[in-house]
């Protein structure tokens, strides 16, 4: 007998019980095995007991800010590799701002469609396993490298197996887009939320950083175009690198 297909493990950090029997039905309904918390405590408690594959943290739980919970999961060991995700009641800019800051891969306000978060989770995990986000993947003996490789201790980025001489706004700026393939920050957001001061600076100078992150980039692999403008609105990383350089069309 052939053994039970894996079922990727999300934990649910939710204090409302509707809310979280409704996310793990539309889980489990996806191949998913839900595993639900309804406190900050009793989410490190599962944690610890066994790493899950991706963790969903509501921003409002009773014993725990869910920033603070995610600051608390990312102090134990191998908490680097797992994506998470914040779900709140909270709409405000600052609050959204805050969770991406933190490195969060995604987040969604209530109300929301379960059915959205599902796909927006199966997307996270996607990412995840091909090495999309911030967390190198692991490579295969005699397999390609991911095409960008984030060492977040010492703030390197090598692109194609070669080191980037980033400055410290490149470096920001690149490691968010990474993160996040496909996801299109505007100006403003980049602003926020790789520079110190955003009401300081303007939005050419993100479009000057812009110039010579590609420069650097296109040094390294001059066929390829890995970051997207999208006119009167900001920048993207693209979703589907070639695994090579010398793949590109």
């Amino acid at each position: 007998m052939s053994a039970p297909a894996y079922r990727p493990r999300i934990l649910i950090a939710e204090d409302e019980s509707g809310i979280a029997d409704t996310l793990a039905y539309v889980l489990r309904a996806d191949g998913y095995e839900p595993i639900w918390c309804a406190t900050a405590g009793e989410a490190l408690a599962q944690y610890r007991a066994c790493k899950p594959d991706l963790a969903i943290l509501d921003v409002g739980l009773p014993d725990m800010n869910g920033f603070e919970l995610f600051r608390r999961l990312h102090e134990l060991p191998g908490a680097d590799g797992v994506p998470m995700l914040f779900l709140t009641a909270r709409s405000d800019e600052i609050d959204r701002v805050v969770g991406l800051e933190l490195g969060a891969d995604d987040y969604i306000a209530k109300p929301f469609s379960p059915r959205e978060l599902v796909a927006r989770v199966r997307s996270i995990l996607r990412r995840s396993a091909r090495g999309g986000t911030a967390a190198p993947a692991p490579v295969a003996p005699g397999g390609p490298a991911p095409v960008f490789q984030i060492d977040g201790e010492r703030r390197r980025i090598r692109y194609y197996g070669q080191p980037l001489e980033l400055s410290r706004y490149e470096y920001g700026l690149l490691a968010l887009l990474v993160q996040r393939p496909g996801r299109v920050y505007t100006r403003d957001e980049l602003l926020d939320m790789v520079w110190d001061d955003a009401a300081q600076s303007l939005d050419r100078t993100v479009d000057a950083h812009v110039k010579t992150l590609r420069a650097k980039l296109k040094a390294v692999a001059p066929e390829v175009e890995p970051i997207r403008t999208l006119r009167g609105t900001g920048y993207a990383l693209h979703e589907d690198l070639p695994p090579s350089p010398t793949a590109a069309p």
